[in-house]
């Protein structure tokens, strides 16, 4: 079989790595990564044929594969691919998001040890909860606190921050908050949350969050506010690779 990787651009995979979003159909929680130039690109031929592309990280995780695309007419094949990219590349572990079945079922094949690094959500049915005892804005410039342009207040006082982060693929958005320690657990943080989902929507983008799999407060504090878990981040060592040393 005459497989060829060879590092390259991401302009050159543009093209590709619009085909795995369509595919997708989600939001795709690294889409930036590869265009920062946080990790290498590689294109995937077969017969002199474009085929595929993947990323492996070269900052944060480096030698881990973060994104392996395929185009569907060649998946017949897709383990040797991925082989072939894993040799080329150098790579140790990789990831994938569960809920982009394609690189995931390959990831799975490949890998040993998963471990789960972050939840992910998508927008629900449910409008969160009402509080007419608390406040939605936007927040002035004067103001302190956590960060976020909308802030939700009580009594005049701001006890939660939040916004809206557009850097992912169209439409989807991620939705992120904090509340100040003192009004933890009173369900400011939830009631951010749905109000951050209804700013979201009449923006026409799609709303969407993540969460540390061991934070169980933002767990249940993202399911309050309207959004449902969908998949996961997870990865693992690369099998027949040596584990990384610590350091």
């Amino acid at each position: 079989m005459d497989i060829h990787v060879e590092n390259t651009t991401h302009a050159s995979i543009a093209d590709l790595r619009e085909a795995y979003r369509t595919e997708a159909g989600c939001q795709v929680v690294r889409d930036s990564i590869l265009r920062r130039g946080l990790a290498d690109a590689w294109q995937i031929e077969l017969h002199g044929e474009r085929v595929g592309y993947a990323g492996v990280w070269n900052r944060y995780t480096p030698d881990r594969l973060m994104e392996f695309f395929v185009l569907p007419e060649h998946r017949s094949v897709e383990s040797q691919l991925f082989s072939a990219v894993v040799r080329a590349a150098g790579a140790t572990s990789a990831e994938a998001q569960t809920n982009i079945e394609p690189q995931y079922r390959v990831v799975r094949e490949h890998t040993s040890g998963a471990t789960t690094e972050k939840l992910l959500f998508g927008d629900g049915a449910d409008p969160g909860p009402s509080r007419p005892d608390l406040g939605f804005r936007a927040r002035r410039a004067s103001e302190e606190g956590p960060e976020g342009e909308w802030v939700v207040t009580s009594a005049g006082r701001v006890v939660g921050a939040g916004g809206i982060l557009h850097h992912y693929n169209p439409p989807y958005a991620d939705l992120f908050m904090e509340v100040v320690p003192e009004a933890r657990g009173h369900g400011v943080g939830s009631f951010l949350v749905g109000q951050l989902r209804r700013e979201c929507l009449e923006l026409g983008k799609i709303p969407a969050a993540r969460c540390d799999p061991t934070n169980e407060a933002s767990r249940r504090t993202l399911l309050r506010g309207g959004l449902v878990e969908v998949g996961a981040i997870v990865f693992g060592r690369l099998r027949g690779t040596p584990p990384r040393a610590r350091l």
